[in-house]
């Protein structure tokens, strides 16, 4: 659980940071990438990660997401900003509206009662499991992945190295 508003803000602009790399790496052809016909497109994947910050305001966070009506039809340039302007006003809602008593408030989700402070973990974690989808979808659309937890392929080869297949 997280214990900390102030290390789970820190914790969250650094995945944050990443999520926004990501997205600032992809092209508006990209989007229509998908795995399998019936499965995500990597725009849909893309704007799922901003729409489920708002996710939060379940547990009794106050602020404005994104507008969920127009999220197919955006450019990619426009995914990547709206990213962090959702992902600003969580961690504004964050700061201004809780305190480290609120982690422990047990709030019911999916018929579970869960402490504010495992849902804030399960966001991060959430972040980085669809980060990991869109990599892959990535490289099937021919972009390069930036390096999320460590090098990529080609990261290896520009420095010199033998990279691990």
């Amino acid at each position: 659980m997280i214990a900390s508003i102030s290390n789970f803000v820190e914790e969250w602009k650094r995945e944050a940071e990443m999520t926004a790399g990501l997205l600032d790496s992809l092209t508006d052809e990209s989007l229509k990438r998908r795995i399998a016909e019936d499965r995500r497109t990597l725009g849909d994947l893309a704007w799922h990660l901003i729409t489920s910050i708002q996710y939060m305001n379940a547990l009794g966070l106050a602020f404005e997401g994104a507008d969920e009506r127009d999220g197919a039809n955006r450019p990619a340039s426009a995914l990547a900003r709206d990213y962090r302007t959702v992902s600003d006003r969580f961690i504004d809602a964050i700061q201004r509206q809780w305190n480290e008593a609120n982690l422990s408030d047990r709030v019911e989700i999916a018929g579970e009662a869960w402490k504010n402070g495992d849902s804030l973990r399960f966001a991060l974690m959430h972040q980085a499991h669809h980060r990991g989808q869109m990599t892959v979808l990535m490289r099937q659309a021919g972009l390069r992945p930036p390096g999320l937890y460590g090098p990529t392929y080609e990261t290896w080869i520009e420095q010199g190295m033998a990279p691990r297949a």
